[in-house]
């Protein structure tokens, strides 16, 4: 008789975890809108022990996390964070776009077949349906058998809805105005739970627009900062001065009433104050079943767009977002085991200085006038080819052609690509021009580039893109700024880990964020999500 031998080989892709292995009874992703990297060093000082100071010095810093695409706005970093991967492979490739198919601009989480749940505005009229890949939030209802319960909490929509992902319990973000109401939307639930009615009722943003906005500590102590009245900084409407204290009560029925909050540190503190309620109420945590709770705070993006990163203003919220996160750990410490909770906490992308301000201080820095370069444009081709509607749309770094008066003309589309190509890099203030051609075949290598190809989605992107000047900003006036650009003042981003599998300690090896959502799978032990392109930080591993 032969004797026959049998070779078994099996492989484990989420390495370093055992099948026994605890897990964690709950994870909370923390997204901090538009915070730099910077700022944790800048601050450091003036800094509780009990926020940020304690995921560094208790959990695992990521020194050197970037994004590794353009163009870093909200939604897509969201959307790249609980996805595992960037908008070539999401479609978030904005907050709006340009929709080649219908000619309209989208807002990324509009959805006009769904309501608003606990307002009657259209604010709630929102769903992931424009994500196009799994999150690893859809990853844990699959491997928990639905059972996990997976909640969003944000400021904004974008920032509740896109980390919930398709399959949540619930999203939750703040409708302002006259309403100044926590809301959903149906695609979610029919009505509000019991407890945040209760919660509404209590009208949570009212109490902190009764008061005026004056620095947490002296005015004279905030020395990281530039001088209060400067030229760089944006105003609320009747404001004369973008100076301290904010009289928020004599503002707010010119700012659109509880909307204002939103510019305010105070804020955040509402959704930290939603945060414990949706904690306690909704019981996560409690059970067998990991639940998962991403928390995205957004006034610190508002804050930053008006005053830009050397404003007091942006100090002063920094600082009291740091007791707003301390609350928060010290709930947590109080009723969950270190090991019976996941911590991460991140940026959606980071923001450029004041370009006046760099200027005024002998650095690159300069405005482009995306308007006027819609006009040039056009009157270039009409030039050029004798047509009035080549162009359908200039947006986000992006030009769109008319391709059915292309196709119906018999012209040439990748001809006409290069036109509008060698047109751009005559433009002053643009710095690197692509086309689509050009990204369909050809895989980048150069950083700049590289960014640019995996935020171009072959359906919805345009078709060429081009890259501003580093410090340039797409902006008609001179105060505040904004960021959307694949330079590291938008890309270098925070990355802390703390609590359950989490060993203490740092690293400044290169990280993307991609890497967030392949990581989290591995310590929970789940598929990554569908179309992740991540791979797993294995030097936090305890």
């Amino acid at each position: 008789m032969k004797r026959i031998s049998i070779l078994i080989i099996l492989t484990f892709p989420l390495l370093g975890f055992t099948q026994t292995q605890q897990q964690p009874k709950l994870v909370i992703g923390i997204v901090v809108d538009q915070m730099r990297y910077d700022y944790l060093v800048r601050f450091w000082d003036r800094f509780g022990e009990g926020g940020f100071k304690k995921l560094i010095n208790e959990g695992f810093n990521c020194k050197n996390a970037n994004y590794n695409y353009m163009p870093t706005y909200t939604g897509p970093g969201h959307a790249s964070i609980y996805s595992g991967t960037t908008p070539e492979n999401h479609g978030i490739i904005a907050n709006d776009w340009y929709d080649k198919t219908t000619g309209k601009v989208i807002y990324c989480v509009k959805d006009t077949t769904v309501n608003t749940i606990g307002t009657k505005s259209k604010n709630g009229q929102m769903s992931p349906n424009n994500l196009l890949s799994t999150t690893i939030t859809d990853q844990l209802k699959l491997a928990t058998n639905f059972k996990g319960k997976v909640i969003g909490a944000s400021i904004k929509d974008r920032g509740a809805i896109l980390p919930a992902g398709h399959k949540a319990d619930a999203a939750y973000w703040f409708d302002g105005e006259k309403n100044g109401q926590w809301v959903s939307s149906s695609f979610y639930m029919n009505e509000l739970p019991v407890w945040l009615k209760k919660l509404n009722k209590k009208n949570p943003a009212k109490q902190y627009l009764m008061q005026p906005w004056n620095t947490l500590y002296p005015i004279e102590t905030y020395v990281e900062s530039i001088n209060d009245n400067n030229p760089y900084e944006g105003t609320f409407k009747m404001e004369q001065t973008p100076t301290f204290p904010h009289n928020l009560p004599a503002l707010t029925d010119s700012n659109e009433n509880y909307s204002l909050i939103k510019a305010t540190p105070f804020g955040n503190t509402i959704l930290k104050d939603l945060a414990l309620e949706i904690i306690k109420e909704e019981k996560l945590g409690q059970d067998e079943y990991t639940d998962f709770f991403a928390l995205s705070f957004s006034s610190t993006d508002y804050v930053g767009h008006q005053y830009g990163p050397m404003s007091i203003e942006i100090e002063d919220t920094y600082l009291r977002l740091d007791k707003d996160l301390a609350e928060l750990l010290s709930y947590l410490d109080q009723n969950f085991k270190k090991e019976d909770v996941l911590i991460f906490l991140t940026a959606d992308h980071g923001v450029s200085n004041v370009p006046q301000y760099l200027v005024d201080n002998k650095l690159p820095g300069g405005y482009f006038n995306m308007a006027a370069l819609d006009s040039t444009l056009k009157l270039f081709l009409k030039e050029q080819y004798n047509a009035d509607t080549l162009i359908s749309n200039v947006s986000n770094y992006q030009v769109f052609l008319n391709h059915k008066y292309i196709e119906d003309n018999n012209w040439n589309i990748q001809l006409i690509e290069n036109t509008v190509a060698q047109f751009l890099l005559k433009q002053k203030g643009i710095a690197k021009v692509i086309t689509g051609s050009a990204l369909r075949n050809t895989e980048f290598t150069d950083r700049i580039l590289a960014n640019a190809q995996r935020g171009y989605n072959q359906v919805r992107s345009g078709d060429v893109l081009f890259v501003l000047e580093s410090g340039w900003i797409s902006s008609e006036k001179k105060t505040g700024t904004t960021h959307g650009s694949p330079y590291t003042y938008d890309t270098h981003v925070p990355l802390l880990w703390y609590g359950a599998g989490i060993k203490n300690g740092a690293t400044d090896r290169s990280i993307i964020i991609p890497d967030i959502a392949v990581t989290v799978a591995m310590l929970l032990n789940i598929q990554p999500p569908s179309a992740c392109t991540g791979t797993p930080i294995h030097d936090l591993l305890k």
